[in-house]
This record gives structure tokens, C-alpha cells and sequence, in this order.
């Protein structure tokens, strides 16, 4: 290992340390770091889709050391230790990677793609049969996932074996037909939230269905659309900040006609 990365493991051991550690760094769980991890992978997210790359550096730092964090505990608790980490992602890539670090010669990305999803299946199937034997295409689709993207990893396992729409046209009847009962759940004499949010939840399910279907990441489509609204709202904003106004002291059609000029910039 790198002079750096050893630092970082004793870094960690001393933060761990009971005797003169860090009072917040001790009392960390696995679950109580877990949501710290996620965030920071978003943030390296961030820091690519803006290309910055100085913020980059930082950020894959901060996802290292959540690695290095859940790795300390568990060694602490005598399961695995950062070693174990790494030497069993190297044998995943080194197995998964016949083509490079063997015989098996793939004739294109969209074979090795392929090839990759069996492996993966049958990885399932061998963890599977350590349990209760049973396997399923949606095995290993993490449940803490973003919903959007956990509902496209899903519906891509699914379609790998036929359960799936044949074209894109099928799925705009789908989204129809999702409209429809989400405003017969409106125009109920009492309507039932549990209900509604249960029709909105599919509806939302056929939209990221359809961008599958034409080769869309819808994650990656709502985070464009989220940052077009910030940027769009920041106009309205600045504008009404140049008369001395808020836009709580604004009507909605003064805000409407600032947000189509932003559409405009």
C-alpha cells in the first residue's frame, strides 16, 4: 500500500482509538455513517457534472474515507479488515475481466457487457444458495438506492428476461392509463392518500419505464431538470431583487413572466 493510504488507515485507527480518540469518531455505528457515505457519493457526482476537477479530488477523498471508516469498525469487530476490502474487489475485477487478465477473447463492449451480467447472475445465485437457496434477477438491487434509480436498475433486471414492454409506444398508453386513475383518485367524494400515493408512485414508475426505453437515465434526466429549475428560479429571483422586491412580494404572473425570460437566457 501507498505511504498515503497507510497514513489514512492509522489516521482512522487513532480517531477510533478509545483512549484519546475522537469522542464523535468512537460512538460512530455502521448506520449511523451509512447515510455520511451516501452523500458523499453525490457529491462526487456533483463534482464531475460540473467538471471541477480540484473538487473532485477532494470529494473522492471524502469517499475514501468513508471506506476506510466502515472498514476500521469492522475490523474493530473482528469481521474484515481494509485489506479484505480491496483484495476482494481485486479478485471481482480480475474474474469479471477474463478478456483482459486471460484467455477469453469478447468482440465488442456490448458482448463484455453481456458477459458481465451473467457473471453477476451467477454471483447471485452462489450468494443465494449460502441463504435459503432461492434466487431472483432482482436480487442485489440495493433497497437504499434513490427510489428513480432503484425503479430503472429494477426494470432493467426484469426486461434481461422478457418481462418488459416491446416498444416505447405501449408505454405512453401506460403512462395514459396511470394519469387516468391518479384523477379518479382525485375527483373521489373523499379522497384516500394511501391511495393516491400509491397511483402517483406508479405513474412516476411507467415516466422512468419510458426513459429506459429510449436509452434515458432518468436519475441523471430529473437532476438536469432540477438544476434548469434552480437556474431559472435564481432569474426570477434577481430580477425581483433589483427592484427591492422578494418573491413573496410578487404576483404569479410577475414570477411567470421572469421565469419565461430565463427560458429565453
Amino acid at each position: 500500500m501507498s505511504a498515503e493510504l497507510n497514513r489514512l488507515l492509522e489516521i482512522m485507527a487513532r480517531l477510533r482509538d478509545p483512549q484519546g480518540g475522537c469522542p464523535w469518531d468512537i460512538e460512530q455505528t455502521f448506520t449511523t455513517i451509512a447515510p455520511y457515505t451516501i452523500e458523499e457519493a453525490y457529491e462526487v457526482a456533483d463534482a464531475i457534472e460540473k467538471g471541477d476537477m480540484a473538487s473532485l479530488r477532494e470529494e473522492l477523498g471524502d469517499l475514501l474515507l468513508q471506506v476506510v471508516f466502515h472498514s476500521r469498525m469492522a475490523e474493530e469487530d473482528g469481521h474484515f479488515a481494509f485489506e479484505d476490502v480491496a483484495r476482494a474487489v481485486n479478485d471481482k475485477m480480475i474474474a469479471r475481466h477474463p478478456h483482459v487478465f486471460g484467455s477469453v477473447e469478447v468482440e465488442s463492449a456490448e458482448a463484455q457487457t453481456r458477459a458481465w451480467e451473467d457473471m453477476k447472475a451467477q454471483e447471485r445465485k452462489a450468494k443465494a444458495a449460502t441463504r435459503d437457496g432461492r434466487t431472483s434477477v432482482l436480487d442485489d438491487v440495493a433497497a437504499a438506492l434513490p427510489a428513480l434509480l432503484r425503479a430503472a436498475k429494477l426494470q432493467k433486471r426484469a426486461a434481461r428476461v422478457g418481462f418488459d414492454w416491446e416498444n416505447a409506444g405501449q408505454i405512453f398508453d401506460k403512462i395514459a392509463e396511470e394519469m387516468d386513475e391518479v384523477r379518479a383518485e382525485l375527483s373521489a367524494p373523499q379522497i384516500d392518500r394511501a391511495r393516491l400515493e400509491d397511483e402517483i408512485g406508479d405513474l412516476i414508475f411507467a415516466v422512468t419505464n419510458l426513459a429506459r426505453h429510449l436509452d434515458i437515465d432518468p436519475e441523471g434526466a430529473l437532476r438536469a431538470t432540477n438544476a434548469k429549475f434552480t437556474r431559472r428560479f435564481h432569474h426570477i429571483e434577481a430580477r425581483l431583487g433589483a427592484e427591492g422586491r422578494s418573491p413573496a412580494e410578487a404576483t404569479l404572473e410577475e414570477m411567470e413572466a421572469y421565469w419565461q425570460e430565463a427560458k429565453g437566457l
